[in-house]
């Protein structure tokens, strides 16, 4: 526990320290709005830039040869993405807005340097290491378990990267996220996915609510989640 609250201070002294580049360094980190669903960067683009999240939210995904979309990671305001950069290599990912959004751009050399300059660099390690390891669970999840307990782990999953707290156990996810982008994360079709989110519902593990987003209990999904592991 004591390793994991370090790496988060780690990584939050990275961000702190990319905010006041950004502050000081304008130049080197431009400002751009990015309409909703437009396309950042596309797989297989060679695009050799770092991205900081101002405000809104990203998708990232990969497509098979069939069209088939497979949703890898989704970025909100203060994440860091696109960092494959750095090795020089075309995209293998697609990045899309999913709502309006503003991030700064910043070129691999200007992020090397500052990273380097404001003594970042055990932040940013800690920062790929934690990367890797949520892609390393999202493969073990797709491996292990069949949809409904994807589903329920990808929940839990953006409930405790983007949800806020309503009470002890209770998230809510507020930022919007269809059926079919939860298809996509989870792999199989949305009417499945409509569903599992009855079941879930009449399990507890979802809450209903007028709101048009979702309202998890983290408790119960990480008792679910944790039975079927």
């Amino acid at each position: 526990m004591r390793g994991e609250l370090m790496k988060s201070s780690d990584v939050a002294q990275l961000k702190d320290g990319l905010r006041s580049f950004i502050a000081h360094d304008a130049s080197g980190a431009c400002s751009i709005r990015v309409p909703k669903r437009a396309n950042i960067y596309n797989c297989g683009q060679r695009d050799s830039n770092i991205y900081v999240i101002e405000s809104g939210q990203i998708k990232t995904q990969m497509y098979a040869r069939c069209g088939k979309e497979c949703l890898l990671s989704i970025f909100t305001a203060g994440d860091i993405f696109g960092e494959s950069s750095l090795l020089g290599a075309e995209r293998s990912e697609t990045a899309t807005a999913m709502r309006t959004t503003w991030v700064r751009r910043i070129p691999a050399a200007r992020f090397r340097a500052a990273v380097a300059d404001h003594e970042l660099m055990d932040g940013f390690v800690d920062y790929l290491a934690l990367r890797l390891r949520e892609q390393q669970e999202v493969i073990a999840t797709m491996v292990t378990m069949d949809s409904e307990q994807r589903l329920a782990s990808v929940l839990l999953r953006l409930s405790r990267k983007i949800g806020k707290r309503r009470s002890p156990n209770v998230r809510a996810i507020e930022e919007r996220i269809t059926q079919e982008e939860l298809s996509g994360m989870v792999g199989t079709t949305r009417s499945r996915v409509g569903f599992f989110l009855k079941r879930f519902k009449d399990a507890g593990l979802v809450l209903p609510t007028s709101d048009p987003f979702l309202v998890v209990n983290e408790e119960r999904l990480a008792e679910y989640v944790d039975e079927v592991d």
